[in-house]
């Protein structure tokens, strides 16, 4: 997704339907390249074409997250994409920094992704990539599986790393998350013997909610930005974990 493509979709999620006319003029291309555009986003799964008009997804939560600091979770998914080599099979939890880099890995290397999220399933559904969709309780605010089925599909499948989103973190509590049955899903992958990564903006450093997701001895990794502070940096390496800070972009 080059630069006017990424306006683009902003427009479309801010203004929630947008004309072609309008997109020409505040891109300043022909609304030939416009419809070419938006054919390309809509293929992609980030927008669905109208009549002369651009509007969101009928699902537009993921989407919405994904745009807001789009350029630094783009910055993340590429360096969380190095650490996956071909031919792995990798898990990837839901939200939108993991949405970028399920779509990141799918356009570089030939691998498996098994996730319990719709929304990352459909996402990839124009690429070669190999994706397993679990299944379970259809989760529709955050287009995830979760419950006891989803869990016992984490049990029957082996993957190598697990990318994790969070919602909370701090020394006394650890990971947490603020839907129970969403955490309960994340702590079944935690079971399983593999490298679990969390994939995370700093912004959720600090906070807390009500659903522990860990123990913290069975991540491995965090995968941030450079406004984690350096108490949280040194408390996160305290515990034993390798903490990668990604630079924000200017």
């Amino acid at each position: 997704m080059n630069s006017r493509q990424q306006l683009i979709l902003q427009m479309v999620i801010d203004q929630g339907r947008v004309s072609v006319v309008d997109l020409a003029k505040t891109t300043g291309v022909s609304e030939v390249t416009i419809r070419q555009d938006l054919n390309l986003l809509e293929k992609q799964s980030y927008l669905r074409r109208a009549h002369g008009y651009a509007v969101p997804l009928d699902s537009e939560d993921v989407e919405t997250r994904m745009m807001n600091n789009y350029a630094l979770k783009r910055e993340l998914a590429e360096f969380a994409a190095s650490l996956v080599n071909n031919g792995e099979t990798v898990f990837i939890e839901n939200g939108s920094s993991n949405a970028l880099l399920a779509r990141t890995l799918a356009d570089q290397k030939d691998i498996t992704i098994i996730t319990v999220s719709s929304y990352i399933a459909h996402l990839l559904k124009e690429t070669r990539c190999e994706v397993i969709l679990l299944g379970g309780i259809y989760q529709k605010k955050s287009e995830s599986m979760v419950g006891p089925l989803t869990r016992q599909y984490v049990q029957q499948v082996h993957f190598s790393k697990a990318f994790i989103g969070i919602d909370g973190w701090q020394a006394e509590t650890g990971f947490t998350g603020r839907d129970m049955m969403r955490s309960d899903v994340v702590n079944a992958v935690l079971e399983k013997e593999c490298e679990a990564i969390v994939l995370t903006d700093s912004s959720k450093f600090g906070a807390v909610h009500p659903y522990m997701m860990g123990p913290i001895s069975r991540f491995s990794r965090v995968i941030t930005d450079d406004r984690l502070s350096h108490d949280h940096r040194q408390q996160l390496e305290q515990t034993g974990l390798t903490v990668d800070i990604v630079k924000h972009p200017a």
